[in-house]
């Protein structure tokens, strides 16, 4: 988790194929702890075609049902099916405007967010912006999307700098 936070969590992402990985991530750690999800990457990589939503857009029942069998992963049918959904979604926005990553970072006004939390107890689990992206998401067909999960979908993406004020971090993303 520290390696996670000092290189990763917070770095803003322009890569649409990234972008989707953390947003299948987010949405497969629902009810589960992040770690769980951190251990499980690179077997979520291999499984989702190194996260590329043309590939994962073209997964069908059977490739589901496999995924299921597959313990390196976790092994929730609603889950599997969501990343296989929310794949076609990304697809059409992609087709829309350009880029995935054009279209979350519009919810954001194209920079980072910095906000200026000093304890851990300060940062929401949900803003208006993550509201917002939450629902366009859901109104596009989307789904493990709500609010929170948009939420940490932003902070790990660097959408958001929720960095508290005093981590090395706070400056340098």
């Amino acid at each position: 988790m520290l390696d996670y936070h000092d290189r990763e969590w917070g770095v803003p992402v322009h890569d649409d194929r990234r972008l989707f990985e953390f947003l299948v991530l987010e949405g497969a750690q629902a009810g589960l702890s992040w770690m769980t999800i951190l251990r499980k990457r690179e077997a979520y990589r291999r499984a989702f075609k190194d996260f590329d939503p043309t590939a994962v857009a073209r997964l069908r029942e059977a490739a589901v049902a496999r995924l299921m069998a597959t313990s390196a992963i976790v092994r929730n049918q609603r889950k599997i099916e969501s990343a296989v959904r929310n794949a076609r979604v990304v697809r059409a926005i992609v087709a829309e405007q350009g880029s995935f990553d054009r279209y979350v970072w519009s919810f954001v006004g194209g920079r980072p967010r910095r906000n200026a939390w000093k304890t851990m107890g300060e940062i929401p689990a949900q803003t208006a912006g993550s509201v917002a992206l939450s629902k366009d998401l859901i109104t596009r067909g989307a789904n493990f999307v709500g609010p929170t999960i948009c939420y940490a979908f932003m902070q790990a993406t660097g959408l958001v700098n929720d960095h508290l004020v005093g981590c090395f971090r706070y400056r340098e993303v």
